[in-house]
């Protein structure tokens, strides 16, 4: 059978050529076994990160198997993973509270009132908002987002928060 093309799998050039021996393979094999959803190429440069982590324990002959079932694991790992976070989004949440109904009314009340001054304002200031307060974005990470400088988001922000003021009483500040 000849020399193993793999003397030391801890070598950097050999743990090259065996990444380029296998991983398109592997990373075949998991596509066609569980599809795409589950990111099997993530999984196979998991696997290939294991192997380095353990490359001295793995002998250079057991190299491809090894590489197979951790990444077939880190699948099915994450088959059951999955199946977990479905249950749990199955589970319905209690249909009560603690709330008097008072609260819940006044609540459902200023969020229609919320939405509706929200869709009254500008387009671009509407955006520059929802990035800031909804999606906790920086000033500068919208300005990068939208294309403007940070000043122009900050003035769109502060400019929507105040007309949002003006419209929503519970905004103010006593």
């Amino acid at each position: 059978m000849g020399t193993s093309l793999h003397q030391n799998i801890c070598d950097k050039l050999r743990f090259s050529k065996l990444y380029e021996k296998y991983a398109q393979s592997l990373s075949n094999i998991l596509f066609y076994k569980y599809g795409e959803l589950l990111n099997p190429s993530d999984k196979v440069q998991d696997a290939f990160i294991t192997l380095w982590e353990n490359c001295a324990k793995v002998k250079p002959e057991a190299a491809k198997s090894y590489l197979y079932t951790v990444a077939n694991n880190m699948m099915l790992n994450e088959v059951k993973h999955q199946k977990i976070i479905l249950k749990h989004q199955q589970i319905k949440p209690k249909d009560y509270t603690n709330e008097s109904p008072e609260f819940v009314l006044r609540k459902k009340e200023f969020l229609k009132r919320y939405e509706t001054a929200l869709s009254n304002l500008k387009e671009e200031e509407r955006v520059a908002f929802l990035l800031s307060k909804v999606d906790g974005k920086t000033h500068k990470e919208i300005a990068d987002l939208l294309g403007i400088t940070k000043k122009v988001a900050e003035h769109r922000i502060y400019a929507a928060f105040n007309k949002l003021k003006e419209q929503l009483e519970e905004l103010k500040r006593k």
